[in-house]
């Protein structure tokens, strides 16, 4: 659009007559008022804008004597850009349609410098209602737009200063605690986008059970009241993760005393309280440990050569067999708490050695699992091992992932009155896996769920100390699953007396292929569970055999009833089922499976009738493959291979 050519004045310029007719010819005190003000531009306008007064705040504002102004238009304050857009007549033509427009800009003196403006243009109309001009004033605002930039580029210098700090989490809450600024310190340490926070209430990094608690808000109370709160304890990042934070909340007033919120800075002392605890356990207990391993040990080394010799002896003596098998078994618990002794001395002494291998957790949970199942057994538990993810890797010591399960279920099976339920659940938390065991037992009583993981620290017992222990099997998990990276945190699942949950969490790696581990596809197998069921003892055991020849891990059920406990509490990846089984057939187990598992396992029929007998029936039931007894070992070596690939 071309720029309006302003330059053919309207009424005669200069004329004192034209400006009566617009303010009137009575209004001289009024004039004289104006005419002496300075620090405002007070001068009027006939209809097409241009200038028919002029008064000493103009000329000192705008550089230009009376003479030299009168009967211009407006335009000339104004700099190209605006005139290029015909803003001069958009400004008028907004005023004598509402009867005011007021605006704020660079406008252009005599001398050609710029000042920043804020103007007025008011419609001006007689008595009989007649548009007659327009009255326009002018202020010089370029000193506080200077001190506004200036504000305006110290608050900016001190945004980029708190948004590019990262090892601090540093936002402003409003007063009833809602999130309303984000640096990068925030997002790296709890996990959140700045437009994924802003708005919410900041309770949302808190546990739930702080939450319920209150904590929040009392912490936000004690800020107001004492202007300043501190405070440490765990906090929780968006993928669900826990952090131990260090917490300073302030609280902020305005100048005029009002408050405005709260300034909150959290710094993540995860690293800094596991190194600690490490360390003064170590102090505690590290020369206790070296010396009362070393004792003990002397005097078990002649007592279990002492057994093996009477075990080469063959008494047939009844009672003497007795007393070697529970000479045999109290041996291997003295061992096993002898060993526990070591390995707290070694790790608080750092003296322990860690393998780094890349370790399958469902695997590793399963071999725990197996080792505690006698002591399950005994105490009629139900035992269930729940999947979310199966391709779960992490970089550690296989040995000791085992350990440290096995360590958690000893603990539950203990505690866990007969006829409970123990459920272990493996699944993925964002990058990292999350082992959660989980019992219906007597729980933890809340003065020692802090101090669960030191050593020593037992929940209380009965007098006759019936369940036995030096309490150190949760100390071991802690600092075992410290030194490879991840946490270990006890919960009470639904307060006391209703169980408890031990929750483990460990950083992921990218699940390996056979290359990387420089191995053969057999040892890559081994991953893989296979339940072999069959009521022939002799026909069981000798498949088993050759599954596991074949380089799977694999366990054995002999009836219908137990297969179906089995397969829910191992979840392993197949399962050979004899179709011919007594009470519970074959068919019927494969239909339960199927019918009460969200993720059943792949079932493989075996049978001594040929084919055509059960072949339709048992696909119909939900199974996956045929093998007719004797089984041919290539046949099944190629089967499992298709279906575990």
């Amino acid at each position: 659009m071309d720029a309006k050519d302003y330059s053919a004045p309207s009424p005669a310029p200069g004329s004192v007559a034209t400006a009566n007719r617009i303010i009137g010819s009575d209004d001289s005190d009024y004039r004289l008022i104006i005419d002496d003000v300075v620090d405002y531009a007070i001068f009027l306008l006939d209809p097409g804008g241009f200038i028919q007064s002029w008064n000493e705040g103009a000329r000192r504002i705008k550089g230009y004597e009376r003479d030299e102004v009168i009967g211009r238009h407006i335009s000339i304050f104004y700099p190209e850009e605006l005139i290029a857009k015909n803003w001069p007549d958009t400004e008028l033509a907004n005023a004598r349609e509402n009867g005011r427009f007021e605006d704020e800009g660079w406008r252009i003196r005599k001398d050609g410098t710029r000042f920043w403006a804020n103007i007025v243009i008011t419609r001006l109309t007689d008595a009989d209602g007649k548009f007659r001009g327009f009255a326009k004033i002018t202020r010089d605002l370029s000193e506080r737009r200077r001190h506004e930039q200036k504000l305006h580029a110290s608050e900016e210098r001190f945004r980029l200063l708190v948004e590019g700090v990262s090892d601090y989490a540093i936002f402003m809450l409003d007063p009833s605690g809602h999130v309303v600024s984000w640096n990068a310190g925030a997002e790296r340490i709890k996990g959140y986008a700045a437009k994924e926070i802003l708005g919410k209430h900041f309770s949302i990094f808190y546990p739930d059970e702080v939450v319920n608690s209150g904590w929040p808000a009392e912490e936000l109370r004690r800020a107001m009241k004492d202007g300043r709160f501190v405070d440490e304890g765990w906090r929780v990042r968006k993928d669900g993760s826990r952090f131990w934070g260090n917490v300073t909340i302030t609280s902020l007033y305005d100048e005029t005393g009002r408050h405005r919120g709260f300034a909150k800075i959290t710094r993540d002392l995860t690293d800094k309280r596991r190194i600690s605890s490490l360390e003064d356990e170590g102090r505690r207990v590290t020369n206790f440990l070296a010396m009362l391993g070393h004792e003990l040990r002397n005097p078990l080394a002649p007592i279990s050569n002492a057994l093996s010799i009477i075990e080469m002896a063959k008494s047939e003596s009844e009672q003497i067999r007795l007393a070697q098998a529970v000479i045999g078994r109290q041996l291997k618990q003295m061992v096993r708490l002898v060993d526990d002794l070591l390995d707290v001395g070694r790790i608080t002494s750092g003296k322990i050695h860690m393998e780094s291998n890349l370790v399958d957790l469902r695997e590793a949970i399963a071999y725990a699992i197996e080792s505690v199942e006698p002591l399950q057994l005994a105490k009629s538990h139900s035992l269930e091992f729940v999947v979310e993810d199966s391709d779960l890797w992490i970089s550690g010591d296989k040995a000791r992932i085992i350990q440290v399960v096995a360590n958690l279920l000893n603990n539950a099976v203990k505690f866990t009155p007969k006829g409970g339920a123990i459920v272990v659940t493996l699944r993925r938390n964002g990058p990292d896996a999350v082992i959660s065991v989980r019992d219906t037992g007597v729980g933890i009583p809340e003065h020692l769920l802090k101090d669960i993981f030191n050593p020593f620290v037992q929940a209380e017992q009965d007098l006759a100390r019936s369940l036995g222990g030096l309490g150190l099997g949760l100390s071991l998990v802690q600092q075992i699953v410290s030194l490879h990276g991840g946490t270990a945190t006890a919960y009470n699942s639904k307060g006391s007396e209703k169980g408890s949950e031990f929750v483990v969490t460990l950083p992921t790696v990218a699940a390996p292929d056979d290359a990387s581990l420089g191995v053969t596809s057999a040892t890559r197998r081994g991953g893989k569970q296979v339940l072999v069921v069959d009521d022939n003892e002799d026909a069981a055991d000798t498949l088993r055999i050759v599954v596991v020849g074949l380089g799977y891990h694999a366990t054995v059920a002999k009836d219908g009833l137990s297969a179906v406990d089995m397969i829910k509490r191992q979840r392993p990846d197949v399962v050979l089922l004899d179709i011919g089984l007594p009470g519970l057939s074959g068919i019927e187990v494969a239909k339960k499976i199927r019918r009460e598992m969200v993720n059943p396992p792949a079932m493989i029929a075996v049978t001594a009738y040929g084919p055509d007998k059960d072949q339709d029936s048992a696909f119909k039931a939900g199974f996956d493959a045929y093998l007719t007894k004797p089984v041919d070992i290539a046949e099944l070596s190629q089967l499992l291979r298709r279906i575990l690939a």
